[in-house]
C-alpha cells in the first residue's frame, strides 16, 4: 500500500493549522526534517522529549499521541522519543508554548481531537476520509506503505518478488489464519478491507493489538501467523526483536 502521514488539528483552530502546513514547509526547506529522520534512520541520536503536566491558566499545545509506534512516538522511562515528538517540541517552540503530551489508545488520538481535548494529533496518521469528522489534516509530511512480518522460520513469502505476488498468497488464506494489527491503522484496513482505500480485504481472521510490539510477541508465542502494520514501525519491530533473539 502506498499511503501519506499528516497531523490531524482541531477543526476549530483555522489559525493552528496555517501555523503547522508553514512550519511541515519550514522543517522540510531547512534540513530539519531530514536530520531529524537521521536520528532514527541514519546515525543520528534520538532526542528525549519532556511533556508538560496539563495547565489551563498556561499557554499549552496538547498533542493527542500514541505512544507505542516507534519510530514515530515511543516512551522510554518518562521521555517521549520519536520522529513526530521532535517534531512536536519543535513546533511548540516556534509558537512560542508549552508542550503537553498527551499519551492513548491509537483509535481514540483524532476523537480526543475531535472533543477539544487536545490540539493535534500527532501519531503516524494516514490520511484518512472517516478522520476528517473528527481533524482537518495538515500538509502530508511523510510517505509510509504496510509490511508483514512472518517468523524467521516461516517460508510463505519467500518466493514473492512483487506485492502482487504477496497479495495472491494471502487471498488463498483462509479463517484458519490469524494475522495480528495494531488497532484503528491501516494495516487492520488492508486486512478487514475497506472501501474508502480500495482493500478488499482477505479471507483471515483479523485479531487487533494495542501495538505492533504486542502482535509481534502473540505470534512469536505462536498464536497468531502474521503482522502486518507501518513500514518503519515493523523494521523498528523486527531490529528490536532480532537483537534480543
Amino acid at each position: 500500500t502506498q499511503e501519506e502521514y499528516a497531523f490531524g488539528v482541531d477543526k476549530n483552530q483555522p489559525e493552528l493549522l496555517e501555523e503547522a502546513n508553514k512550519f511541515i514547509a519550514q522543517i522540510n526547506s531547512d534540513g530539519t526534517f531530514e536530520q531529524i529522520l537521521n536520528n532514527y534512520f541514519g546515525d543520528g541520536e534520538p532526542k528525549a522529549v519532556s511533556s508538560a503536566e496539563l495547565d489551563s491558566s498556561k499557554d499549552q499545545l496538547v498533542v493527542a499521541t500514541n505512544a507505542a509506534f516507534e519510530p514515530f512516538e515511543y516512551m522510554l522511562g518518562d521521555k517521549y522519543y520519536g520522529i513526530d515528538m521532535e517534531i512536536a517540541a519543535l513546533f511548540a517552540e516556534h509558537l512560542g508554548k508549552e508542550l503537553v503530551i498527551s499519551n492513548m489508545d491509537f483509535d481514540a488520538v483524532c476523537l480526543s481531537v475531535g472533543q477539544g481535548k487536545a490540539d493535534i494529533a500527532m501519531a503516524g496518521l494516514t490520511i484518512k476520509e472517516d478522520r476528517k469528522q473528527y481533524v482537518t489534516f495538515t500538509d502530508k509530511y511523510y510517505d509510509a506503505a504496510q509490511r508483514i512480518i512472518v517468523k524467521a522460520t516461516d517460508t510463505t513469502f519467500d518466493d514473492c518478488k512483487t506485492a502482487a505476488d504477496v497479495e495472491a498468497i494471502l487471498s488463498k488464506l483462509d479463517k484458519n489464519t490469524k494475522i495480528g494489527v495494531q488497532t484503528g491503522t491501516t494495516g487492520q484496513f488492508y486486512v478487514e478491507g475497506d472501501e474508502e482505500w480500495g482493500f478488499r480485504g482477505y479471507n483471515v481472521t483479523c485479531v487487533g493489538y494495542k501495538s505492533g510490539s504486542l502482535a509481534v510477541q502473540d505470534m512469536l508465542n505462536g498464536n497468531i501467523d502474521f503482522v502486518i502494520i507501518d513500514e518503519a514501525p515493523a523494521q523498528c519491530i523486527a531490529r528490536a526483536i532480532n537483537k534480543l533473539n
